[in-house]
């Protein structure tokens, strides 16, 4: 079974619009602290403020998962 392409089109939009919102409020949320960098507090407080409810904690439950794994591996070292 295949994803039509007008289907594609159509999942590409919604992550793209996802990005950008979660973006906006992270910005915002870097504004507000007076900060001149994003951290992740900034992006998990723009999951909280974005995706309400259990969509929201189910991305916060998944992100911090798929972070871990990533330095786990060793991504993110600033080894050489």
């Amino acid at each position: 079974m295949g994803v039509s392409s007008k289907a594609m089109t159509v999942l590409n939009n919604l992550m793209n619009d996802m990005f950008e919102r979660l973006a906006d409020e992270a910005a915002r949320l870097t504004t507000y602290t007076a900060r001149k960098t994003l951290s992740s507090r900034e992006i998990q407080g723009a999951v909280k403020l974005v995706l309400t409810g259990e969509l929201g904690r189910h991305a916060m439950a998944e992100g911090t998962k798929a972070v871990s794994t990533y330095v786990s591996y060793g991504g993110g070292s600033s080894k050489s």
